[in-house]
C-alpha cells in the first residue's frame, strides 16, 4: 500500500520537477538590424547554439520591436512591447524542426547605445519576450562596433536567448487538485484496512 502511494506522489511529482528545470539558451550571430522611429528589426540571423547543442547553422532568429516610446534608433531609447520574436530550428543535431518560439517583446525593451573609448560605438537591445503557449523569457542582442558612425543598418555580433517554460495556473490547481484526492482516497483506505 505504501508502495503504491509512493508511485502516486512521484508520478504526480514529475511534471514539477520538469518544470523546474526547462530553460534552454540559444545564441544567434550575424544578420543586420535595420530601424526607425516605428522600430527596430532583425534579419538573416543563424542559430548557433541550442541549449549545449552548437553549430554553424542550427536556424534562424528574426525580430521586430514595437515602436520607439522614447529616443531613438541612433541615440537610444526605449521600445513599446509588442512586436514579433521568432526562432526557426532546421532539425541539425537533434534541434527541432520549424518553430522554436513564436512569441513577441512581452513588456518594454531598451535600445541602448553604448560609447566605446576608441570614440566607436556598439548598440545593445534587451528585453522580456513570451508566446502564447507559456514561454516567457528574455533577449539581449548586441550589435558588431559601428565605428565612428552611429546606428544606419547595422550588422549583429551576437544574441542570447533564454527561454523557459512556464506551467499556467490551471494545470497547477489540477495538479493541487489531483493530490488531495488521492490523500483522501489513501487516507479512507487506511481507515478501512
Amino acid at each position: 500500500m505504501r508502495r503504491v502511494l509512493l508511485l502516486a506522489v512521484l508520478a504526480l511529482a514529475l511534471p514539477l520537477t520538469l518544470w523546474a528545470d526547462s530553460s534552454i539558451d540559444l545564441v544567434n550571430v550575424g544578420g543586420t538590424i535595420t530601424g526607425d522611429s516605428l522600430g527596430l528589426s532583425l534579419t538573416g540571423s543563424v542559430l548557433v547554439r541550442y541549449g549545449s547543442i552548437p553549430g554553424d547553422n542550427l536556424g534562424t532568429v528574426s525580430f521586430t520591436t514595437g515602436a520607439f516610446i522614447s529616443g531613438d534608433p541612433m541615440t537610444g531609447g526605449t521600445l513599446a512591447a509588442g512586436g514579433s520574436f521568432t526562432i526557426i530550428g532546421n532539425g541539425i543535431n537533434g534541434v527541432p524542426t520549424g518553430t522554436i518560439f513564436d512569441g513577441t517583446f512581452s513588456d518594454t525593451a531598451t535600445w541602448m547605445m553604448v560609447p566605446l573609448a576608441n570614440g566607436s560605438t556598439n548598440y545593445i537591445l534587451s528585453g522580456p519576450i513570451s508566446d502564447s503557449s507559456g514561454h516567457v523569457g528574455a533577449t539581449t542582442q548586441i550589435t558588431l562596433n559601428t565605428g565612428k558612425g552611429f546606428f544606419s543598418g547595422i550588422g549583429l555580433s551576437s544574441g542570447d536567448t533564454n527561454l523557459s517554460a512556464v506551467p499556467e495556473p490551471g494545470t497547477l490547481g489540477l495538479l493541487g487538485t489531483g493530490l488531495v484526492g488521492v490523500a483522501g482516497l489513501m487516507r479512507r483506505k487506511l481507515r478501512i484496512g
